[in-house]
């Protein structure tokens, strides 16, 4: 499990309530449906995800960011963009 994923898990663990499929996580795992994070807490889990990488995420991108994979993906574009 690459760095980004772990430190992802910490950031969403206080949030989940499927821990089983917290245990689980792989790119394809879904936030709503999988980890029964309720769409007030995304948002939570998306300014946790900013201050954790130091980037900034728009209104686009937070919409898009219902998995794990569509999440990796936009950190590494928003850090890709800061380098």
């Amino acid at each position: 499990m690459n760095a980004t994923i772990a430190k992802l898990r910490e950031i969403i663990r206080p949030y989940v309530k499927e821990l089983d499929a917290l245990e689980n996580l792989t790119q394809e795992t879904d936030f709503i449906n999988d980890l029964k994070i309720n769409s007030a807490n995304l948002v939570d889990i998306v300014l946790d995800i900013e201050e954790a990488f130091d980037i900034e995420i728009d209104n686009q991108s937070m919409e898009k960011m219902l998995s794990v994979r569509a999440a990796l993906e936009i950190i590494d574009e928003k850090l890709a963009g800061k380098a």
